[in-house]
Parts: C-alpha cells; sequence; structure tokens
C-alpha cells in the first residue's frame, strides 16, 4: 500500500512550512496567491488527501500532548485535570491521544519529542508551556500542526488557547477592593511566564484605577526560575490586610505562612488565588479564586488543532476563554 502523503512532505518539496502549507490548503490568510496555488499544485500532483477526507471515511486522527515535567509534582496537578479533559473532548471528536512527558533537562537540548520522532501522532498539543528556546527550536523542526494550550509566547508565535490571565486577576484584585480592602499584595514572580506577567498587569490596572499605593515589598516572588514554585513564600514585615496570588497552589503556601507567623485567613488577612484548582489537604481554608474553564478550553484547542490538521479554516491566534469568581471562605468583608 502507497504511503499516504502529508503536508510535511508538500512543505519539504516546496522549502516552507508545515504551518503555511496548512494555511495555503484551508485558505488562511498570511500566505501569497502565487505561493498557495504553488502548494495546491504540489498537493494535487502528490496525491495528498487530507485529513477531513479521511475522517469522512471513518479515520480517527492521532494528537499527541507534550507537558514539561515541572507541572507533573507529587500531587494530582492541574494539568493532570487538563489533560483528562483534553482526552474527554478528543474521544468526543472521534481522536485518539497519546501524552509524553517532557523531562526538564531536555528542555536544555534541541526537540526530540518521541510521538513526533516516531510518526505517531497528525497534530500536537503543547500545555502549559516550555522553554522559548525550546519552542523556537520545535516550530523549525516539526512538521505536523501545533497549538499551545494555557499559555502563549511572547518570542515564538503559535496559535494558543488560554484564559483571561489579565481580566481574571483584575476582577479578583477589584473584588477585594469591593469587600473594603486597599492595602493589597501580589504574590508570584512578574516575569516567570506570561501568564504570570499577564495577572501581575491585571493586579497593577485595578489598583491604579483605585489609586493604591503598589509596595515594592508587596510584590511578593514565588519562585527562583519559570515554572517552578518555591516550597514556601517569604512574607514581608510589614503585612497588607489581603493577598491576590497567581494560582491557588502558590496562595495555599500564603495561607501556610501567615499561620507560622500567628495570622488567620480570613480574620486578619484575606487571601485569592487563581485557577480553582488544588489537590485537597494542601489548603487549611476554602480559597475565593478564578476558575478557569478547563471544558471550553479544551474544546476549543481540540476543535481548532483537527482543523489545522484537517486543512480547514480556522481562527488563528490567541484565544482567550473566560473564567469566573469562586466566593469561598478565604476574604473578609471590611466594609461593615
Amino acid at each position: 500500500m502507497a504511503k499516504a502523503v502529508k503536508m510535511a512532505d508538500i512543505a519539504k518539496r516546496l522549502g516552507v512550512s508545515t504551518v503555511t502549507v496548512s494555511k495555503a490548503l484551508s485558505g488562511q490568510k498570511g500566505v501569497s496567491e502565487e505561493l498557495r496555488e504553488r502548494i495546491k499544485a504540489i498537493a494535487e500532483e502528490l496525491g495528498y488527501r487530507s485529513p477531513a477526507a479521511s475522517q469522512g471515511m471513518g479515520k480517527s486522527l492521532t494528537i499527541g500532548v507534550v507537558v514539561s515535567e515541572t507541572y507533573i509534582g507529587k500531587y494530582e496537578t492541574f494539568y493532570w485535570e487538563f489533560y483528562q479533559k483534553i482526552i474527554t473532548e478528543a474521544a468526543r471528536k472521534s481522536c485518539f491521544v497519546l501524552l509524553e512527558v517532557l523531562p526538564l533537562e531536555a528542555e536544555q537540548a534541541e526537540p526530540d519529542i518521541k510521538l513526533l520522532k516516531e510518526n505517531k501522532i497528525e497534530g500536537l498539543i503543547v500545555l502549559g508551556g516550555l522553554r522559548s528556546g525550546y519552542l523556537a527550536a520545535l516550530r523549525n523542526s516539526c512538521q505536523v500542526p501545533v497549538i499551545y494550550m494555557d499559555f502563549y509566547s511572547g518570542k515564538v508565535e503559535e496559535d494558543s488557547i488560554i484564559s483571561n490571565n489579565f481580566y481574571g486577576c483584575y476582577k479578583m484584585t477589584n473584588y477585594l477592593f469591593a469587600n473594603g480592602h486597599k492595602e493589597i499584595a501580589y504574590v508570584g514572580t512578574p516575569l516567570a511566564t506570561d501568564s504570570i506577567t499577564d495577572r501581575y498587569m491585571g493586579y497593577l490596572k485595578s489598583m491604579m484605577e483605585h489609586g493604591a499605593e503598589v509596595k515594592k515589598e508587596w510584590v511578593i516572588e514565588d519562585r527562583n526560575e519559570p515554572r517552578r514554585c518555591f516550597d514556601r513564600v517569604t512574607l514581608p514585615k510589614e503585612l497588607p490586610t489581603a493577598f491576590v496570588c497567581n494560582n491557588d497552589q502558590t496562595a495555599s503556601m500564603v495561607v501556610h505562612a501567615l499561620k507560622e507567623r500567628g495570622v488567620s485567613v480570613p480574620e486578619q488577612a484575606s487571601v485569592v488565588g487563581y485557577d480553582d484548582y488544588l489537590h485537597p489537604g494542601l489548603c487549611s481554608v476554602a480559597l475565593t479564586t478564578y476558575a478557569v474553564d478547563m471544558d471550553q478550553m479544551a474544546k476549543r484547542g481540540i476543535t481548532l488543532l483537527i482543523s489545522k490538521i484537517c486543512g480547514r479554516e480556522y481562527p488563528s491566534g490567541i484565544q482567550v476563554v473566560e473564567g469566573w469568581l469562586v466566593e469561598r471562605d478565604s476574604v473578609k468583608d471590611l466594609n461593615g
């Protein structure tokens, strides 16, 4: 049986990227008409059959998910839950999903993703972020369509599905102001990841709009390098009345650090998180937080990747998925 022609074969023949081929065959912008016609001609010459046609004949697509081991800790993590959502949505679309956990040291080398090397997948999801240098090398070498989920890169552009990091943290900070708080700290290393930066900027916007001072000591780091959390946070000597945390795990560390200082939550200090995902038992207080809509993100991500694989028209760029505020027990109303 003759080997099926893939977009990568067309790309190699013309010396262009697989992304360019995908855009040309799906009618996307960003490809000149001359190149589009050349790509279509080569596709016809090689006998290319789009995955969309194969799906019509009952063939399932196989999608790969790569995630850094940074996100796979000793506890059940947010990203394990996210991966389950991706599997569920892929199954609804009659797709198979294969997972590869990338060792930390692998990010310092050239991409060597087994799922790609062994030609097992027709599209790839990068979940949770990787080092920008690694992403750039991956983009140059990857021969299948790629999307990012729960992150984007300002240095390596790719179609991405993210939660509304900026607005989410802006909303959480506004919530604290609505509850009478004026002295509010941000916990999260601002430039560690694009997502954490966006959440910090949402916090800053709210602080500026309320005319509140942003003290240097109240911007509290929670990691010494990107994507890795400390086991604890160091609180300033002078405490604010509330803390906006870049994720729920960091919020749980803040609650623990306050408890060690003899400060009770929420009676003496309020704490809010982000994600609405925390392993049971990590926090002694039920956290008020911003919920990430993993179901909707998984749905959009799988739909987007299938469209790219099949050469269908799709919305390119960054897609932002709204979440919602979840009120629990970690904020005290100071208005009374």
